[in-house]
């Protein structure tokens, strides 16, 4: 419990789980981020945490902004098709 909200997956709220489709931070900013933090495979925590502050502070408001764009086609195409799977096409950025 949260306060007094219930975070589970049963709750009053019907989520789909493990629903990538539906949060930009998912389906694109972890993995995004993970890439170049890993790029140049850190050897310690310091260099992982450096890496971690140099990638988040490098996204710029446009890349978020397309992310958001793009995200809103993703839910546009995800009510037309009634929740279908969504092909791989509409991932490109």
């Amino acid at each position: 419990m949260f306060g007094d909200r219930l975070i589970s997956r049963f709750g009053p709220v019907s989520w789909p789980p493990r629903s990538c489709d539906l949060t930009p931070l998912d389906y694109f900013l972890w993995g995004y981020v993970k890439s170049l933090v890993y790029a140049d495979k850190p050897q310690t925590l310091d260099q992982l945490e450096d890496n971690i502050r140099r990638v988040i502070a490098d996204i710029r408001p446009q890349m978020l902004e397309k992310v958001i764009e793009k995200w809103t086609s993703r839910l546009d195409y995800i009510r037309a098709s009634r929740g279908s799977h969504m092909p791989e096409i509409i991932f490109k950025m």
